[in-house]
């Protein structure tokens, strides 16, 4: 599997560089920035000065991109002095290239604070302990790159070009925009292929087009990018999902707090968050004092100041604290996108102080509770041990951190739980169980999260008293089910395709009247009122329209039940309601009583069940 996963890496590498090659033989006057490998594919980001790429230009691209591939020209590398690598590049006039190699050439690490490897793709910190760079040359064409490449440009796969976004150079507002070109690439035409159809499945499941057509969600340039505003239905789904994690978690005992939504930046001072994310705190001036506060991103700190507000006894452990709460992060503008990455975000947060001998069942309570939440919502698991690497990003002792870990590990074993582990993707504080949730076609997206910290309790001298009348330091975990409840819902939303189980679904039942008349309206607004007591979400369509309009238009809003109000059931006849194809088990061929029918959807409301049988 590594072998594979190698190859097609060089392959997808590979037709980067291939790509660029098809430009350079379209727009000679192209200047080239970087061409990495991501998920799926490659990228490269090209400056074509006044020339400005759209979709319709993909064709002309592929087709010289397979005349290149058709001429199956060797890759051959070849290393120069960084001095006349810069010469070479000042020369072939590729500014962004010269760049990176004088920033090369000054300090090695300069180069990897700006952009990671993976992002960079042609050098990286540690590459100045050396006196020369690489290139790779294909026919004629010549790009500085570290590879790898496949042997050969006919040795690459299946591709295909997708889009096209502008791209600040390096990530940085205030340098130049590129056009960044997208590409998709697979081993086999068939992988290629069932790509590209999931592709296409995912933009009809887009959440923010689902989320307009069902109007959950807007964004306002008057509020500001990233800070979503929700409609009653859309702060429906917020409230029930929020409503069902808090539910999962006083099971076992959490108690809610509350904590301010700013504060002195000394508490992220103290906690080590400033100096790892000063630049993505909001920061906050006050007109009466000097002090300075920030937008708080986060919300362990503050429940740190819970747990101080008074002694504490090793009988008093574990204190277990839940806030469903907005946090705030100053996110780039280029990185916003949907409900997927904001600036205002509710966490579903919460966090266990307490003894080392209960960090395993303490562990397994929330394990529990995401294990259901995901069963519940139908979304399969598997987990991520995300473990430090060994950078100098992380605080605390290392041996501290393989305790931690080794505590991590032995809980998802002892659940029997789907896991693989991964350096590199622990939080700063401590290693964590990254849930990683599949939805519908395919993908995988990280959802909840339980996280392990001997950081934070030593950096704010948390401490109680043990049975020896000693000073211990408590252990702190951290969890967050749904994460980001704005991130989960655009997973979500894509997930169901807006048809949400009846418990979440903002609108629950539609009564459609089959006229307009008093009577045929009161007693609508009659059985509305009687859903209302059940706790039941039920409106009533009046319009002026044809019953056959009115059903296609609740088929279109996704509403589970719809029944139709006219003589029979003005009569006290029994009520046949239209069931939502996805949810339905057996279809009663039969009419209920109206009462009945209400009274089966609050049960199913309640029972959270996602199928229903009548």
């Amino acid at each position: 599997m590594a072998d594979q996963n190698d190859q097609l890496y060089a392959m997808r590498h590979s037709l980067a560089h291939i790509m660029a090659t098809a430009i350079h033989h379209l727009w000679p006057h192209a200047k080239f920035g970087v061409g990495p490998v991501v998920e799926n594919g490659f990228y490269y980001d090209v400056d074509l000065g006044e020339t400005k790429l759209s979709e319709a230009d993909f064709e002309k691209i592929e087709a010289e991109m397979a005349e290149v591939i058709k001429a199956n020209y060797p890759f051959e590398r070849f290393e120069q002095p960084i001095d006349e690598a810069i010469t070479w590049a000042h020369e072939n006039g590729q500014p962004y290239k010269m760049e990176l190699l004088n920033d090369l050439k000054r300090a090695g690490t300069t180069i990897a604070k700006d952009l990671n490897a993976d992002e960079l793709g042609t050098i990286a910190e540690g590459d100045a302990q050396t006196d020369n760079v690489s290139f790779y040359k294909d026919g004629d064409f010549t790009d500085l790159c570290r590879g790898p490449h496949v042997e050969a440009t006919g040795a690459v796969g299946a591709f295909k070009l997708l889009r096209v976004s502008g791209a600040y150079w390096r990530g940085k507002v205030e340098n130049a925009q590129m056009q960044r070109i997208y590409g998709a690439a697979f081993a086999t035409p068939k992988e290629l292929r069932v790509h590209l159809d999931m592709l296409e499945e995912a933009k009809k499941r887009d959440h923010r087009r689902i989320g307009t057509e069902m109007d959950l969600f807007v964004f306002s340039d008057l509020v500001g990018s990233g800070l979503p505003i929700f409609t009653p239905r859309g702060t429906v789904l917020r409230e029930e999902l929020a409503a069902f994690s808090n539910e999962l978690r006083q099971r076992y005992d959490f108690e809610k707090v509350w904590t301010p939504h700013m504060t002195k930046k000394d508490l992220y001072e103290a906690s080590g968050h400033w100096a790892k994310f000063g630049d993505e705190l909001f920061q906050v001036k006050s007109q009466e004092t000097d002090d300075e506060f920030v937008l708080k991103p986060m919300n362990c700190p503050h429940h740190t100041r819970v747990y101080t507000s008074q002694p504490r006894s090793y009988r008093d452990l574990p204190l277990r604290y839940l806030e469903t709460t907005t946090d705030y992060r100053d996110e780039k503008s280029g990185e916003l996108g949907g409900l997927n990455r904001l600036r205002a975000f509710t966490q579903d947060d919460s966090h266990v102080f307490c003894r080392d001998d209960q960090i395993e069942i303490e562990i397994n309570n929330l394990l529990a509770c995401a294990h259901e939440l995901y069963a519940t919502v139908g979304m399969q698991l598997r987990v991520r041990l995300s473990y430090r690497d060994d950078s100098d990003k992380y605080l605390g002792e290392p041996e501290l951190w393989a305790s931690a870990q080794e505590q991590l590990k032995n809980a998802v074993i002892a659940n029997e739980l789907d896991y693989y582990e991964e350096a590199g993707e622990a939080a700063f504080y401590g290693p964590k169980i990254d849930f990683m949730a599949t939805d519908a076609i395919g993908r995988e997206h990280q959802v909840a999260t339980v996280q392990l910290d001997f950081v934070q309790p030593e950096r704010f001298k948390l401490e109680y008293t043990g049975d020896d009348g000693s000073a211990k330091q408590p252990v702190m975990i951290h969890c967050a089910l749904l994460g980001s409840i704005e991130r989960f819902l655009s997973v979500y939303i894509e997930h169901t395709a807006g048809k949400f189980p009846v418990w979440l679904a903002p609108e629950q039942i539609r009564a459609i009247t089959v006229n307009q008349e008093d009577e045929t309206t009161s007693f609508a607004e009659n059985v509305r009122q009687q859903a209302k007591k059940l706790g039941l979400r039920l409106v009533v369509d009046n319009n002026n329209e044809s019953v056959g309009k009115k059903i296609r238009a609740a088929e279109i809003a996704k509403v589970p039940y719809t029944i139709v109000i006219g003589e029979k059931e003005l009569g006290g006849g029994d009520v046949t309601p239209r069931i939502r194809k996805d949810m339905v088990v057996n279809e009663p061929v039969n009419g209920t009583p109206m009462e009945h029918f209400l009274q089966t959807v609050a049960n199913e409301a309640k029972s959270r069940v996602s199928k229903t049988s009548l």
